[in-house]
């Protein structure tokens, strides 16, 4: 299976390793990417663990699960990685209602006892 991130890599080699915590992702680009394919899968608990701790408290696993499968994840394009700990990405789907959506962000991400986290993310206006 293609990894659903868009690397045209299998998913075994690409998001997989860091799903099943066999290996933690190397930059921020990796764990953007990775987190992308724990919506598409999807994989609360990884969504949760990779969130850093101190932003925790603003989310559930559950609800992270549930906004993974009540979506279908289509595409995910790099649109800038634009310093060591930011990156700028768009999310394609269709939300429950079978609608295409957009989700443009800019998303901040920390390395914390060699571990990328992501901290949070600004939306994007795409007038």
């Amino acid at each position: 299976m293609n990894c659903p991130c868009c690397s045209n890599k299998l998913y075994t080699e690409c998001c997989e390793p860091y799903h099943t915590k066999e290996k933690y992702a190397p930059t921020a680009e990796a764990l953007m990417r990775s987190r992308f394919s724990a919506f598409a899968i999807p994989n609360g608990d990884y969504l949760m663990t990779t969130t850093l701790p101190a932003k925790r408290k603003f989310h559930t696993k559950e609800e992270l699960q549930e906004w993974g499968e009540i979506n279908q994840w289509i595409k995910l394009e790099i649109v800038n990685v634009t310093t060591i700990n930011q990156v700028e990405f768009k999310a394609y789907y269709i939300d429950q209602d079978q609608n295409e959506q957009l989700h443009h962000e800019l998303s901040v991400f920390q390395k914390m006892n060699d571990r990328w986290y992501y901290v949070s993310g600004t939306f994007q206006n795409d007038n």
